[in-house]
């Protein structure tokens, strides 16, 4: 027999759920900061919910307490997916809004690992006269943040890899595209969540790819463009070039081209040199902690195949993304991909076929 008790631990969990639901539609736009969601409510009503913004601030905390009617926010209770910030930085610490607030009790998911706030909201929140039930569905909320705990541990962007190949496993069929619009469509939707992409000029000067975002309304919600191109040997024609004025894009380079150079520069690229690593390749960490520096916390890799299997055997991807289309290549494909599958099957450990609409193509995820 369930007791009240139980019936609003019920309620709280369904709260929760949906905060945690917000945090998770923003992934990978907060900019530097973790997306967080917000629920606010009295009387088992909800009069307020918030998102962090996209760059990252104001926080969701901020957001939901301004949507409020300030009237009904005394007594209330807050369900937040992360432990609200406590310290200063362009706005107030959160902690302050909720004690000013007059809110009577806070849940709050997991604790967050900024040494600036970490462990210390409860201490606040109580003095505030704040009741604090923490870590509440932790388990769930560590999923969502597994990617911002790695680029606050690591101080590393969170990488995602990507391709695409035939039912028969080619990766290349004369530079044109093998899976369908559906695909794409997924494919355009993955670097609007990315802050930044990874590529070569290899695969730029086969494909001659954009590497934009193209869904309507999202055009301008481009990532930043990273190029490795150790002899800067990309075609000066390319899209990418011809773009950079529009969309940030750095490359990366070693061996200067005097005229070339130039060119480049002029077209608004900016260069950046990196130093050769044992294996003859560009330094890849190197690499990782510039764009890191960048404020790049999410980087989709869309590389082909010889960049993917060398990140794939320096284990930097931490999630990757298959996309398999219906079409055989046979004797017209190139670059088959089952070394890279082993290799994708033996690096992760969870493995799902993602249940979406892409007609006969198949998508799956590596974690």
């Amino acid at each position: 027999m369930s007791t009240k008790k139980d019936n609003q631990k019920k309620i709280d969990k369904v709260y929760m759920e949906l905060a945690l639901n917000l945090a998770r539609e923003n992934v990978g736009l907060t900019g530097p900061n973790p997306s967080v969601g917000c629920v606010i409510v009295k009387n088992n009503e909800i009069i307020s919910f918030g998102q962090t913004s996209f760059n990252g601030r104001p926080h969701a905390e901020h957001n939901a307490i301004l949507s409020a009617n300030k009237s009904k926010l005394k007594d209330s209770t807050m369900y937040v997916s992360l432990e609200p910030c406590t310290h200063f930085g362009k706005t107030d610490p959160c902690t302050d809004l909720i004690i000013k607030s007059k809110i009577k009790k806070l849940f709050y998911a997991h604790d967050d690992i900024d040494y600036r706030t970490s462990k210390r909201a409860e201490i606040k929140l109580i003095k505030g006269q704040v009741k604090v039930i923490k870590n509440f569905l932790s388990h769930k909320a560590k999923k969502i943040y597994k990617s911002y705990f790695y680029n606050k541990k690591n101080n590393l962007p969170y990488v995602i890899g990507k391709i695409a190949c035939s039912k028969d496993l080619f990766s290349t069929h004369q530079g044109k595209i093998i899976t369908n619009e559906y695909s794409r469509s997924v494919t355009h939707l993955l670097r609007y969540k990315n802050q930044g992409i990874l590529s070569t000029s290899k695969s730029s000067n086969s494909d001659n790819s954009r590497l934009d975002c193209r869904l309507n309304g999202l055009n301008n919600k481009s990532p930043k463009i990273f190029i490795i191109d150790k002899n800067l040997n990309i075609n000066h024609k390319s899209n990418i070039v011809k773009n950079a004025k529009k969309i940030k894009t750095f490359i990366f380079y070693n061996k200067e081209k005097k005229i070339k150079k130039k060119l480049l520069l002029k077209s608004g690229i900016k260069l950046v040199k990196i130093r050769i690593s044992n294996d003859t390749y560009l330094n890849i960490f190197d690499i990782l902690m510039f764009i890191k520096k960048k404020g790049i916390n999410y980087l989709l890799v869309e590389g082909g195949h010889t960049l993917t299997k060398n990140l794939l055997n320096k284990k930097i991807f931490n999630e990757f993304f298959l996309f398999k289309s219906n079409i055989k290549l046979l004797k017209r494909g190139k670059n088959n991909i089952s070394s890279i599958i082993a290799s994708l099957n033996k690096s992760f450990k969870h493995k799902s076929k993602i249940n979406t609409f892409l007609d006969k193509d198949i998508l799956i995820n590596y974690k």
